[in-house]
């Protein structure tokens, strides 16, 4: 026996791993994802804008002043101004950022800081505008987004959860491996994991179309259109308070997106977004 064929009996050969680029966004998908970027971004800082007009909120149809769940403000203390919020009784110094902040070196009373408004100045008009335009706009691109979907097979094939990522032992084994910041490698990084594809519908088919239905609920003229809006949300204040809630619940949603983003490959995910390629691990055998 030869030294060469004794050392290749010794040492089987080895997979070894092997990048390559997949398919996995459609352009349709990356078209409405970067107009969603855009939009809730100006419907977010225009929104701010608007709240700030009267920074709080109340449940039914009336505004109970005296009796808010949710209010932010300043006044003098001790000489100098200061922030307080109140969250269901619960008082908050929150001077800085909420209640009072400063506005080219100089402290104002107001909700949210003048560099989370747009307009940063105290416009109200232009907000509205904003805020209007942008909304149509997000409205019209979830429209094309839900129809290129169905037509597609999009919804179906990559959203909609399969049996086995159902079943409760595989939730939370996703859940786990999440926590310990492992994430899917090689074929499984194909396709959305169960905890993605339950984010992205539960944003998707309810938080999006509250807001878009609250929203339509604090319009007078809509409500004269469609009167049934007030009795869903139980009154004008409530859909505003609900409106309020759930795009907080969209900017913590997109927190952990971008986290997510970041903690399983930057460049990867970006690259998957703007070309439609994601590059996965396969392995190959050893020659």
């Amino acid at each position: 026996m030869t030294e060469a064929v004794a050392t290749a009996i010794a040492s089987p050969r080895v997979a070894r791993p092997r990048k390559v680029l997949v398919r996995r966004h459609s352009l349709a998908v990356r078209l409405t994802h970067w107009v969603n970027v855009l939009s809730l971004t100006f419907l977010l800082l225009s929104g701010l804008q608007i709240f700030n007009a009267h920074p709080a909120l109340y449940w039914g149809n009336a505004s109970t002043f005296a009796d808010p769940w949710l209010a932010t403000g300043g006044g003098v203390q001790g000489g100098r101004l200061v922030g307080q919020t109140m969250i269901a009784g619960w008082h908050f110094d929150t001077t800085g950022f909420l209640g009072a902040s400063r506005v080219h070196g100089v402290w104002q009373v107001r909700g949210f800081p003048a560099w989370l408004t747009l307009p940063s100045e105290k416009y109200l008009a232009v907000g509205r505008r904003y805020h209007f335009f942008f909304a149509w706009l997000f409205v019209i691109n979830g429209a094309i987004y839900l129809a290129s979907g169905l037509l597609s097979g999009h919804l179906r094939r990559d959203l909609l959860p399969t049996r086995d990522q159902l079943n409760p032992r595989h939730v939370w084994h996703e859940i786990v491996e999440h926590a310990r910041l492992r994430f899917a490698k090689g074929e499984e990084a194909r396709r959305y994991n169960v905890l993605q594809k339950g984010a992205y519908l539960g944003v998707a088919l309810v938080l999006l179309p509250l807001m878009v239905l609250t929203g339509m609920t604090m319009s007078p003229s809509l409500d004269a259109s469609f009167p049934w809006l007030l009795t869903l949300f139980g009154g004008r204040q409530s859909a505003r308070s609900i409106h309020f809630i759930c795009a907080n619940l969209i900017v913590a949603f997109v927190i952990v997106h971008l986290a997510m983003v970041v903690l399983s490959g930057l460049w990867n995910n970006i690259r998957s977004m703007i070309t439609g390629r994601y590059a996965i691990e396969v392995e190959e055998p050893a020659p």
